[in-house]
């Protein structure tokens, strides 16, 4: 099937040919193929009956549509929907574990031919679900999206819930072959009151000489990364911050590759009304596919993985432009709706500082990204990005210092409605913008208060990740 012809619809982020998608699911490296499960609505763009849509990748840049791997099975324990799950290699079979709903249960399909390199066919276990309800003895808020690992006694089980009275917490189980399982007690759970009442997507790794826990919180529906000590079974959180502000990214997974890189895909909501997206055909991206580390101090570090760069084209490159308050760099040009752009500022007398994008000529629309030195943060505002009174006009902000002498470093992806911003490895802003405006298309920087030197900036067309027409995906 063609593009459907939505100026706002990403062109180099995954996302179904059409209808709706939100979490990612099932990220597995297998035989040199990068497969990728995601939540999947084929009868519209809206939320609905959810299957496990599928697409594979040779070098995680281009992508190529597979039938659908998981329907649900009428009168089966995933009749109302195949929520999200994960997937793991047993003893060389890819096995896929998977929430169905309907009640919310816990799931196993397995590969029926672990020699395809499509992994086209799963087999469910006739003895689903291989865990049928929650401990009877938590008042729980939700019970789904397993997150499983190994370790040297057996398979280990983080599933997303919450508990009643208390907040949001992971619950851990233990299994020596995926389908008995045994419940241990709370992975972690809540201790503080803006943490959200219920965890859904957990995510549980290594990093460094610590452990990570991403969850994803409702309230206020923002990605929490918890940094800590894993013992005795048991996750102790030394530091917890919100993975992205952008107010788009949720419900991310992780997963190692064949290279021993951390990967990580997040689900990249709409931020405009229902309407608009039935009307465009489509709803949700997937970010891109990201490398993760540790910083030095501690933190979690997020890159685009570095073949993303093989989808540059065009580029154009400025160095040691000054950007006084009122002239915003008037030699640069630089316009387009598909671009990566790379800009490295100094603060000089700067109160403000950064780039506007999906800018029109008038200013009537706009999206500004800035460094803000009074809040000592990175700002996305939103209060322009579009005409449209059902998209979101807000402004989003993380919290970022500069040390003295500190440059500001930004590498920002523009994608027909999309704005991923890495700042200086430490902070990341996922968000949707919506302009109306056919010239609503340039990339200006702008200080405020006082002048800021850009030292440099690159801007790049970037390549579509899809070759020729595309196929919905439908059931084997």
């Amino acid at each position: 099937m063609s593009r459907p012809e939505d100026p706002h619809r990403p062109a180099f982020h995954f996302l179904p040919p059409a209808n709706w998608i939100n979490d990612p699911n099932g990220l597995i490296h297998w035989r040199d193929r990068y497969h990728l499960f995601y939540q999947y609505n084929p009868n519209g763009a809206f939320h609905g009956t959810i299957h496990w849509g599928h697409a594979v990748s040779d070098d995680l840049v281009y992508w190529h549509d597979l039938p659908v791997a998981l329907a649900p099975v009428p009168g089966g324990p995933d009749k109302d929907g195949v929520f999200s799950g994960c997937a793991v290699d047993r003893d060389g079979t890819p096995t896929l574990v998977y929430t169905g709903i309907g009640p919310e249960v816990q799931c196993v399909a397995e590969a029926a031919d672990p020699g395809d390199p499509d992994l086209a066919a799963w087999t469910r276990r006739r003895d689903n679900p291989v865990i049928a309800a929650p401990p009877p003895s938590l008042a729980v808020r939700g019970f789904r999206d397993p997150f499983v690992w190994r370790e040297d006694d057996g398979w280990y089980c983080a599933i997303g819930s919450g508990i009643k009275g208390r907040g949001g917490a992971v619950l851990l189980y233990r299994s020596p072959d995926l389908v008995r399982w045994e419940y241990l007690h709370e992975l972690c759970i809540s201790d503080r009151e803006d943490t959200g009442d219920m965890w859904e997507c957990p995510n549980f790794f290594p990093a460094g000489d610590r452990h990570v826990l991403l969850v994803s919180s409702i309230p206020p529906g923002s990605v929490l990364c918890m940094t800590g000590e894993y013992r005795a079974h048991r996750f102790v959180p030394e530091e917890t911050t919100v993975l992205d502000e952008g107010g788009s990214f949720y419900a991310p997974q992780v997963m190692l590759d064949d290279r021993g890189r951390r990967l990580m895909w997040g689900w990249l909501r709409e931020n405009r009304g229902a309407d608009a997206q039935v009307a465009a055909g489509g709803s949700g991206a997937l970010s891109l596919p990201t490398e993760l580390s540790m910083n030095r101090d501690g933190t979690l570090r997020v890159r685009p993985v570095h073949e993303i760069t093989s989808l540059r084209g065009a580029h154009s490159h400025y160095r040691d432009v000054p950007v006084r308050p009122g002239d915003g760099g008037g030699e640069i040009a630089i316009a387009g709706t598909r671009l990566e752009l790379e800009a490295v500022f100094a603060a000089g007398g700067a109160r403000q500082f950064g780039l506007h994008l999906f800018e029109s000529p008038d200013g009537a629309e706009r999206t500004r990204l800035f460094f803000d030195g009074a809040r000592q943060a990175l700002v996305l505002d939103r209060s322009a990005s579009s005409l449209d009174p059902g998209a979101a006009r807000d402004v989003r902000a993380a919290p970022m210092g500069l040390a003295p002498g500190e440059a500001l470093t930004l590498r920002v992806f523009l994608d027909g409605s999309v704005i991923e911003v890495f700042a200086n490895d430490r902070v990341v802003l996922s968000s949707r913008v919506y302009p109306t405006l056919p010239e609503s298309r340039g990339v200006r920087p702008f200080a405020v208060g006082g002048p800021a030197a850009l030292r440099a900036l690159h801007a790049w067309e970037m390549r579509p990740i899809w070759r020729g027409d595309r196929v919905l995906p439908v059931a084997p």
